[in-house]
């Protein structure tokens, strides 16, 4: 299943409102739409959050980050993070934020360090530690309950080399330099073909007032 159907077989979308947080292109904003919600997308760049609102103007894109989310307390029913918290300086400093916007779910979901994929682009951006602590923080985040954790895998069809380019470095534009860097030997490894991604989702509900 993908990452959308793991989320909606474990939460009832319809009639509520949800911020995507590091919502990128709005992608999983407007799924969250189709499926009765009613979304908000926030990002942490002015560029990001300008190509999202001309990609689709029909919904609500802010400027923001995990640390310090634009939304008043207790507004939102729920919140996504889909491979987000991992890219937080301090994944820890979010859960205070979600605790203060959210009234009842939190949807967290994050790649392992551990594939295929992960070794392939080990070069151009070791995230081993970086994912180890957004686990961590979600383990000791107060003022949640873990209600389930799903482990899933995510198929990623990469069918030519520049392909694998365009995805890297749209997910993180800074990553560039060190792609040119090392793409020779990133060139030797790729093969065409699925590549499985390892997941880890968490379904956390606000205990706290």
């Amino acid at each position: 299943m993908s990452d959308f159907e793991q989320l909606a077989n474990a939460v009832d979308l319809q009639g509520r409102i949800v911020v995507d947080v590091g919502c990128g292109d709005g992608s999983f904003v407007r799924a969250l739409a189709r499926a009765g919600a009613e979304a908000i997308g926030v990002e942490v760049s002015e560029d990001a959050v300008a190509r999202a609102r001309e990609q689709d103007p029909d919904h609500r894109y802010l400027l923001g980050g995990a640390q310090e989310l634009p939304l008043p307390d207790r507004s939102v029913d729920g919140a996504t993070l889909m491979r987000s918290l991992h890219h937080v300086p301090d994944p820890s400093s979010a859960f205070p934020e979600l605790a203060r916007v959210v009234r009842d779910f939190v949807w967290i979901a994050e790649p392992l360090p551990e594939g295929e994929f992960f070794e392939l682009l080990r070069p151009v951006d070791d995230e081993t530690e970086v994912r180890a602590k957004a686990q961590e923080a979600i383990s000791t985040a107060t003022g949640f309950e873990r209600v389930e954790t799903i482990e899933y895998d995510v198929t990623l069809p990469i069918g030519a080399f520049e392909d694998l380019r365009d995805r890297v470095l749209a997910a993180d534009p800074e990553r560039a330099a060190r792609f040119a860097e090392v793409e020779a030997g990133l060139r030797e490894r790729f093969t065409p073909g699925d590549y499985v991604v390892p997941m880890r989702a968490d379904l956390l509900r606000v205990t706290s007032p």
